[in-house]
């Protein structure tokens, strides 16, 4: 379970959220809201991308911010934009990723096997990342978050530049995943959800 504990995010003197609790368990949870609102600000604190200004983040109770190399471990994590090298093969990069997880190079290439199957890119793991189009890139950043199997998946519009049949796959994956392991994410595609269970966590909402 991920906690915000009174996690409040300021820059300068704007206040982004202020004393925002709540436990994300085991399942999907969806962050909803009006844009500006915070969304991604606070999948990149969950993500310990950035710090909170004030309040704390827990997993499984203890503090993220003094067991964060322990946290980082287990956290599979797929922001909007992924600066991708253009000189390196999908496969290259996985392997990068997995080796940044503390993976061994076989066990990395196993499961990359297997993601980019399910993610429709089998084909292209050996051609350079300069030539895949925008939503190839979104499904690579997708299948680099979920290697190591991770306890908590953190995903910010995953779904952003597929195709309605691409999405709907992405979402069956991570709904499948989500059985064993804490998933939030975000959506623009929060209507074509309909037939997945998952919780919701409102931003802004007075």
């Amino acid at each position: 379970m991920l906690t915000l504990k009174n996690l409040s995010k300021t820059y300068k003197k704007q206040i982004v959220f202020r004393d925002l609790t709540h436990d994300f368990g085991t399942g999907v949870t969806i962050i909803t809201g009006p844009s500006g609102v915070g969304k991604s600000t606070l999948l990149r604190l969950c993500a310990t991308v950035e710090k909170p200004s004030s309040g704390e983040l827990l997993w499984q109770g203890r503090s993220i911010q003094k067991n964060k190399r322990a946290f980082r471990a287990g956290l599979g994590y797929a922001p909007q934009q992924i600066d991708f090298p253009d000189d390196i093969t999908a496969n290259e990069f996985m392997a990068h990723i997995g080796a940044l997880k503390g993976q061994s190079y076989s066990e990395t290439m196993a499961q990359t096997e297997s993601l980019l199957l399910r993610l429709g890119l089998r084909a292209e793991g050996d051609k350079k990342l300069q030539a895949f189009s925008g939503g190839m890139k979104r499904r690579l950043g997708i299948a680099q978050a979920f290697l190591g199997s991770p306890q908590c998946l953190i995903l910010d519009e995953p779904t952003a530049e597929l195709d309605p049949m691409s999405a709907k796959n992405v979402h069956d994956i991570v709904f499948d995943f989500a059985q064993n392991a804490t998933v939030i994410m975000t959506t623009h595609l929060a209507e074509s959800l309909k037939d997945y269970s998952y919780a919701q966590l409102v931003l802004g909402d007075s």
